[in-house]
């Protein structure tokens, strides 16, 4: 078989001083993400060269380059100038990492808190310019949003509001959805939907002035059934579903809207021990009889040492979630959607391609494997009724991210 004669090496110079002038003209950082790039590229030709005729091969070689390029480029940025940005949840975590980082590239910044007195407020104001300013706003409260309303109207007249940054959630139980009380997934929606739904509708005059931008922090459990997280996915599924609907009905107005769907970072809220062991003591003290009885108080332990041991995995370093907020809010072209974190490529992967079973398997091992519940066990008693009346705990702690 006649192979196709492949391009000189004269032809090849010119192909490579024109890559070499479009990786200049791109902001691309020599490190070991461009590089892995570069290898799997050089891959990519020794098989063309091998496989393909040479116009099949360039135009799989450009694509391939292409996608690797704009995707490690950083794209245009807009100027900080004056632009004020409004963030929820900045007594812990991201929104206090963001609001720090803002703060620093000249934003003015509208950082909410629930407790002005908490050590995040603390260290805001110790670190932060005057620029800063910090309000106090709990998002199951309506008069508390009014006020931060009327706040951030006041306050913006000269500037304009530019962003708001969703940040602020909640996450109150780790169990299965019988065991979970319903008034814990009527407060997930309180704070992660309804609140930002309340929030992001009274500051659209402001954003839609200034043709700015929405940003929210998502999870991943709003994409995929992770075990014993439906109140705080749920909440989460139904907050994406509504951004991307305001990405649709906003766009004629020029707001871009975005959602991060971070990995499993360290953030104080979510590795607080004493906090997830005290969630799991009202728990059992309010779970009702018949329902303890059944799936037994050594279930509800386990899952408990599962989420702990899950949470190990946590990545100290929240800059990847704070670069993605501010490449949100600041890139001419922001992303729909956002991934920060360790394996999410592999597990959104596993999600949309592989087999359910699979799937299950794989969340099962990657977050928390389930035991077999006291009444399945082998040689156990069904369950017997339950005499005591349930009560519904109706926890008031709410998490920032």
């Amino acid at each position: 078989m006649e192979r196709w004669p492949w391009p000189s090496g004269g032809a090849w110079l010119l192909v490579a001083a024109r890559a070499l002038l479009q990786l200049l003209r791109s902001d691309l950082r020599l490190g070991r993400p461009l590089l892995a790039a570069l290898a799997l590229l050089a891959a990519l030709d020794w098989l063309c060269q091998r496989l393909l005729p040479p116009p099949a091969a360039l135009v799989v070689l450009a694509a391939a380059g292409w996608i690797a390029l704009s995707r490690l480029a950083h794209p245009p940025r807009l100027p900080v100038a004056t632009r004020a940005v409004l963030i929820t949840g900045c007594d812990t975590g991201f929104g206090k990492e963001t609001a720090k980082k803002l703060d620093a590239m000249g934003f003015t910044v509208l950082a909410t808190v629930l407790d002005l007195s908490s050590p995040g407020a603390q260290e805001l104001r110790a670190c932060c310019s005057p620029r800063l300013k910090l309000l106090e706003m709990d998002l199951t409260k309506p008069e508390d949003i009014s006020r931060v309303l009327e706040f951030t109207k006041a306050h913006t007249t000269g500037t304009g509001l530019w962003g708001l940054v969703n940040n602020a959630g909640l996450n109150s139980v780790v169990a299965d959805v019988e065991l979970s009380p319903v008034a814990t997934f009527r407060n997930c929606m309180e704070v992660n939907f309804f609140g930002a739904l309340e929030l992001t509708k009274g500051l659209l005059p402001l954003l839609r002035h200034s043709r700015g931008r929405i940003v929210t922090v998502g999870s991943p459990a709003g994409d995929m059934p992770y075990p014993c997280l439906a109140a705080y996915g749920t909440s989460k599924a139904a907050v994406a579903l509504l951004m991307d609907t305001f990405g649709c009905e906003l766009l004629p107005w020029g707001i871009k809207v975005s959602v991060i769907q971070p990995g499993c970072f360290k953030t104080e809220s979510v590795t607080n021990v004493n906090l997830w062991e005290k969630r799991k003591q009202l728990l059992l003290a309010t779970l009702p009889g018949e329902l303890l009885q059944a799936y037994g108080e050594d279930y509800i332990e386990h899952l408990h040492g599962q989420f702990l041991h899950s949470l190990r995995m946590a990545v100290p370093d929240l800059s990847p979630v704070v670069d993605a907020i501010i490449d949100a809010l600041l890139a001419a072209q922001p992303r729909r959607r956002y991934y920060p974190g360790r394996g999410l490529v592999l597990m959104y992967f596993i999600h949309h391609y592989l087999p359910e079973g699979l799937r299950r398997r794989f969340l099962q091992n990657f977050f928390i494997s389930h035991c077999l519940p006291r009444a399945l066990r082998s040689g156990q008693p069904g369950p017997a009724p339950a005499h005591d009346t349930p009560q519904d705990p109706n926890p008031s702690l709410v998490a920032a991210s």
